[in-house]
């Protein structure tokens, strides 16, 4: 393996600054953040602003912002990124720490469509498949993205619209959809039991892409012989967990 380069390690410690903040910098800040000696950062500022990494600020003088080239970069990064993909990869890594199924979706008009999915270990394990199509309010994942979306937007997928049952536990009520729908975006989580399926209970988390925007949602499920108030949180980390992965993927920065 290679050793390292100092200057480009410098240049992009440069650049990595530029993603806090209000997005501009002046030399001075960069010296003192990175306790560089003046003359690098000034060398290093010159090298980035010529090939467009960094312009000037125009109306503030010795200020430096993000050049085209990091959004070019950053687009072709973005064009390249296969959700169904790298979420069938993140879902492996979370069926191999808790052993059960778990499955990444979206959402289309008010159903979900399952993009990924890795099967529980488990001989006694939920039967799906990525592809298969369901009512969101009936699952974990359509619950979370349903509560993602801005009210306007959410009374066009539901209002008029007759909730189908998909068991006894399933919520057919709108006014006690949006309550529950109310908690999910309190919590940040989203559980399910058993109204997809009398024998499942499941969780999910939000999936977001560069922008901060709910894209997907990532569930982990098993069936209710192994579901308990101590597994479900244990459950509910894992998922979080993925999601925040499978977001950084996507480009997300976090908070």
């Amino acid at each position: 393996m290679g050793r390292l380069v100092p200057a480009v390690a410098r240049a992009f410690d440069i650049l990595e600054l530029f993603l806090h903040g209000d997005g501009t910098l002046s030399a001075p800040e960069i010296t003192r953040a990175l306790q560089l000696p003046r003359t690098t950062t000034h060398e290093l500022l010159t090298t980035l602003a010529a090939r467009s990494y960094l312009v000037p600020v125009p109306e503030q003088p010795g200020r430096y912002r993000l050049g085209v080239r990091t959004y070019q970069l950053g687009s072709r990064y973005a064009e390249q990124l296969d959700l169904a993909a790298e979420g069938q990869a993140v879902a492996r890594e979370v069926a191999d720490t808790c052993g059960e199924t778990v499955h990444v979706a979206i959402l289309e008009d008010a159903d979900v469509i399952y993009i990924a999915k890795v099967d529980s270990t488990h001989a006694v394990r939920m039967v799906s498949a990525a592809g298969r199509r369901l009512p969101a309010h009936c699952t974990s994942v359509g619950k979370m993205l349903l509560a993602s979306l801005p009210e306007p937007e959410l009374d066009a997928r539901i209002a008029g619209r007759e909730l189908a049952s998909m068991t006894p536990n399933s919520i057919t009520d709108p006014a006690a959809l949006r309550a529950a729908l109310a908690r999910i975006r309190e919590r940040g989580i989203a559980t399910e039991h058993r109204e997809s399926n009398p024998d499942v209970s499941c969780v999910a988390a939000p999936v977001r892409d560069t922008s901060g925007r709910v894209v997907a949602a990532l569930s982990v499920s098993a069936p209710v012989i192994r579901w308990s108030p101590e597994r479900e949180a244990e459950l509910a980390g894992l998922a979080a967990k993925g999601a925040a992965d499978l977001s950084l993927r996507l480009g997300h920065r976090g908070r």
